[in-house]
């Protein structure tokens, strides 16, 4: 798929997605009711069939179109930003800031914030042992990007994302899933109990940096929506007794979370049982 992309061009690789997502709609029966249940919560009714396929079909046309974001080829897409000013007036703080975002959408569109003439300092952490050949495809087609990944968790990780915080650079950070024995709390997402990580804003209040949320929205064809919102000003607003301060914050990211989700569903990628994670 990659030489069809490089070679043949976006369109034609686009075609061979039907036959892709098709096999995978049908051979993924857990992944498929995830999504199902999931649609199902948010729109109040049983998921149909062309609506699952179309769902498989964002998430692999946002895979598709890494592959020319990581070549830097932002010519090919509608890229259209919403609140960049909340991005820039952190960044004039230089103290760096942490971008929350998570998986819905594209997170790696939001590095196409440089196509507006800014040369940011993003770096990324993530845990990438879910996904060994994405690492490689990055490394192979952009190993400037692949050096910009931190692998989450452990010492060497945080003295990274200081370093880069420092410097006035961009950490970036999902909010919906859980690394290893990361520590979580419980929020209601779309009505239900689920349980999201604390670790953006723990890191946020250890270094007193603040915190924007990012979402990249695919809306069809080559037009990418990338949303940033003011989430947090300071880390240290979370204060000495963080839990019901780490509660409220949350709870605040998950209706944001959902409201993207409302506004895009087909862009959910999270394709497990959510909800079954709540305790």
């Amino acid at each position: 798929m990659m030489w069809v992309a490089l070679v043949l061009g976006r369109s034609v690789a686009r075609v061979l997605l039907y036959p892709i997502c098709a096999y995978f709609l049908m051979g993924s029966p857990e992944s498929r009711r995830a999504v199902a249940r999931f649609r199902a919560i948010v729109f109040g009714r049983p998921a149909r069939w062309g609506e699952l396929f179309r769902h498989y079909y964002t998430f692999a046309a946002t895979v598709l179109d890494r592959v020319y974001l990581l070549r830097a080829q932002f010519d090919l897409f509608d890229l259209r930003f919403h609140g960049v000013e909340v991005l820039d007036r952190e960044l004039a703080k230089g103290r760096g800031c942490i971008l929350m975002g998570a998986h819905v959408g594209s997170f790696e569109v939001i590095r196409a914030v440089g196509v507006l003439g800014r040369r940011l300092d993003v770096t990324v952490v993530m845990d990438e042992h879910n996904a060994p050949l994405m690492r490689g495809l990055t490394e192979m087609l952009n190993p400037a990007v692949a050096a910009t990944v931190i692998q989450a968790g452990g010492v060497e990780a945080m003295l990274r994302v200081r370093e880069c915080l420092e410097r006035g650079g961009i950490v970036g950070m999902m909010g919906d899933r859980t690394v290893g024995r990361e520590q979580t709390v419980e929020c209601l997402f779309f009505g239900r109990p689920a349980r999201f990580p604390t670790g953006a804003l723990r890191l946020a209040s250890l270094l007193g940096v603040p915190v924007v949320l990012c979402f990249g929205l695919y809306r069809g064809g080559n037009r990418y929506d990338i949303h940033f919102e003011s989430f947090l000003n300071d880390g240290k607003e979370l204060g000495d007794h963080q839990q019901p301060f780490l509660q409220h914050a949350m709870q605040h990211y998950v209706a944001r979370l959902e409201a993207m989700c409302r506004l895009a569903p087909d862009n959910w990628f999270n394709f497990y049982e959510f909800w079954d994670e709540a305790s």
